[in-house]
């Protein structure tokens, strides 16, 4: 080995193994707890938030260099916004020997936060000069989360969430310093997140993972995967920063779900049974609630076959409903709504009175929701099922802006999709008006018999087409 390279590699070694001293130096005689106001200061700057440190300040040596805070509590204007129990500041030697704090990794053990959004569409978490006020540049190389909670309440939608079990790590976390409203277009990073459990008030998905790259102005959340109703769903969504308004489009297959699962959120009694495919694909824009709701467009399609219901037959209930006061096929209409749409739309409709049956067992053959959404409104392009010996089909809008049924009309149809019978829901989503049956309803016996007569000697007569989609009719 030559002489220079010898120099040169005691004099790294040497200067590793000052280092080496230095930082046992630093863990025998180095007033820690000296530092809290400065580091409480320097987060709280850069958060946004009052940060206090109520527990113990630690320094530890291995497996790097890292400070230590216990218990810390994050406030806005003095109402608590979180908590962690540890946070753990990966910082450099030489910054600390000169007395001041470089930090270069960030861990957070099970931290609790609470994160509400306001009617005027403000966070709790927003400084009130946030809009002319300035965030501070950030380089992390990592951060990392574990057993992590989080709860979001958002006071213009009623939406509420909560993500319980969340682990994080992510890397490549930059962003300059400037304009606090710019964060989201010069923000750029690469995480993935795993959670166990994600509810809301009327969903629970368990088994959450889903990727996140961030570049200025476009957050991309991809891929997106979950357990729900007994089947994994896979879903992406993109947001889009960069223009004057934000833009997001999201997209989600939920193939061979259990429907059987999806009616537990609705009744504990077991109303059906069977596997449906669900998806949807959707673009919006907006700063507020309202704003992304009226901007909503896009495909949303159900669709499933061989499906059981317990508790009604609804052929023998579709062979008496002209005599029978007691069924509305608007209920029948309800299985389509609440499948493509959730619990939004049957909130205010009193749902469980298709679960309460009068007895027996049906097979619906065929099912397909097809909706197509524009501005906030979904307008049904292809709605009808098939049991035995039955079709039923559903026409109209739901508009989602104003929360109202525009028309929704259900009809009972015949092989040649015409109206036999029909029944119309009109309102408001909360308080909705269901008509009564059409005319044909209170026609005599002899009478409809002799219409159903004339239509089979006289093909290609008079006929109300309601329905020409692809659900065939029962053999």
């Amino acid at each position: 080995m030559s002489k220079p390279v010898k120099m040169t590699l005691f004099i790294v070694g040497g200067f590793v193994v000052l280092l080496l001293f230095a930082a046992v130096a630093l863990l025998l005689f180095l007033d820690v707890d000296s530092y809290q106001p400065q580091l409480e200061t320097a987060a709280s700057e850069t958060l946004g938030l009052e940060t206090r440190v109520g527990g113990e300040l630690g320094l530890r040596l291995f497996p790097r260099l890292q400070l230590t805070l216990g218990e810390v509590q994050l406030a806005q204007q003095g109402a608590e916004v979180g908590t962690i129990k540890e946070v753990r500041l990966g910082i450099g030697l030489l910054a600390l020997l000169a007395s001041q704090i470089e930090i270069r990794t960030l861990t957070l053990i099970q931290p609790n936060i609470f994160i509400e959004r306001g009617r005027a569409g403000n966070f709790n978490f927003e400084r009130p000069e946030a809009a002319g006020g300035s965030w501070p540049g950030l380089d992390f190389s990592s951060i990392a989360i574990t057993g992590g909670t989080l709860h979001f309440a958002d006071q213009q939608s009623g939406a509420s969430l909560e993500a319980l079990d969340c682990s994080l790590t992510a890397g490549q976390l930059q962003l300059p310093g400037g304009n606090s409203a710019d964060v989201l277009q010069t923000l750029s990073f690469k995480a993935g997140v795993v959670c166990g459990e994600i509810r809301t008030h009327d969903l629970t998905a368990t088994d959450v993972m889903f990727s996140a790259n961030g570049k200025p102005g476009v957050i991309d959340l991809d891929p997106v995967t979950m357990q729900i109703f007994g089947a994994r769903g896979s879903s992406s969504l993109q947001a889009e920063f960069s223009g004057a308004v934000p833009r997001y489009e999201v997209r989600y297959d939920l193939p061979k779900f259990r429907i059987e699962d999806f009616f537990k959120t609705l009744s504990p009694q077991k109303f059906a049974e069977g596997s449906m495919d669900f998806s949807a694909n959707l673009t919006m824009q907006g700063r507020t609630w309202n704003e992304i709701k009226s901007s909503m467009a896009g495909k949303i399609l159900l669709q499933g076959e061989k499906l059981k219901i317990h508790g009604r037959d609804l052929d023998q209930e579709f062979d008496r409903f002209e005599s029978s006061q007691n069924f509305n096929l608007v209920d029948v209409g309800a299985i389509f709504i609440a499948g493509p749409f959730g619990l939004l739309v049957t909130k205010g409709y009193n749902f469980a009175s298709i679960l309460q049956g009068s007895g027996g067992e049906s097979e619906i053959r065929h099912l397909r929701s097809d909706w197509q959404v524009e501005h906030g409104t979904a307008k049904a392009r292809d709605v009808a099922l098939a049991t035995g010996q039955h079709r039923v089909a559903l026409q109209g809008e739901l508009d989602f802006v104003n929360e109202t049924f525009n028309d929704v009309t259900v009809a009972l149809i015949d092989a040649e999709g015409c109206t036999k019978v029909r029944q119309t829901i009109r309102g408001s989503f909360q308080n909705p008006e269901v008509e009564q049956p059409s005319v044909l309803k209170s026609l005599t016996g002899p009478v409809r018999k002799l219409i159903k007569l004339g239509r089979e000697l006289f093909p290609g007569g008079e006929c109300e087409e309601f329905y020409a989609g692809s659900v065939a009719a029962p053999n």
